[in-house]
């Protein structure tokens, strides 16, 4: 279990982790939306916590779930829903932008989206990997930015960074399957992602004009109750 500070009903995830069940972008999951019932109290909460994003949950039979970074609340994002979708094992989480169907498959947890559901997000593509890999920040600029660069075009391999460059204290997102799913938009194909130090987002185009972003999830501390 990890020693993370965290108050009673929170559940905190990694998703997105990789093959040797390392890294992954950590997620808080409020178990009782209820408890938080307002904008307010959520957005406070979430910039207490300080994690690129947390999410309540208002109804986990029906999948109803809210998300918020530490500044601002999120109308979709994607290592929340995939976290969420594994944490309450469910095959559809209803957004204000419409159902994100879920589903299971081995080791891997995977959601169905829009790309128009995210948003805005510069994509920019380096010349190779070792450029991504020298960044030591965000470069110079506005706006959320993923970088990238294929590692193996052929295989659909690509590794990438990303930045949300917001004043949040975020200074840069270890895994990020909303960018991932407007990179494989964008690309038109099946892409296998390494972001940041070592997290793993599988992505995949379906006919529907829906992309699939898919990634391992696993438990770093379960909620407690208020009486522990």
């Amino acid at each position: 279990m990890s020693d993370y500070d965290v108050p009673a009903g929170i559940d905190v995830l990694h998703v997105f982790c990789g093959p040797d069940g390392q890294h992954g972008n950590a997620l808080r999951v409020v178990r009782d939306g209820r408890t938080y019932p307002d904008e307010a109290s959520r957005q406070a909460l979430a910039g207490q916590l300080g994690f690129s994003e947390t999410v309540f949950v208002d109804d986990p039979e029906r999948g109803h779930v809210d998300i918020y970074t530490p500044g601002l609340r999120l109308p979709f994002a994607g290592h929340p829903l995939v976290g969420a979708a594994w944490l309450l094992d469910l095959e559809i989480l209803e957004l204000p932008v419409g159902d994100v169907y879920a589903r299971q498959d081995g080791e891997f947890t995977w959601i169905a989206a829009r790309p128009e559901w995210v948003p805005p997000r510069t994509l920019e593509q380096y010349a190779s990997v070792a450029e991504v890999e020298a960044l030591t920040g965000p470069p110079p600029g506005e706006g959320w930015l993923y970088v990238w660069a294929w590692e193996d075009e052929a295989a659909g391999r690509v590794r990438a960074r990303a930045f949300p460059r917001r004043i949040d204290g975020i200074v840069e997102d270890e895994a990020t399957g909303a960018a991932a799913l407007l990179l494989s938009a964008r690309l038109g194909r099946a892409l296998n992602i390494a972001q940041g130090r070592g997290s793993q987002i599988l992505t995949a185009p379906a006919p529907d004009g829906t992309v699939e972003i898919g990634g391992r999830v696993l438990l770093a501390q379960a909620s407690r109750s208020s009486a522990s």
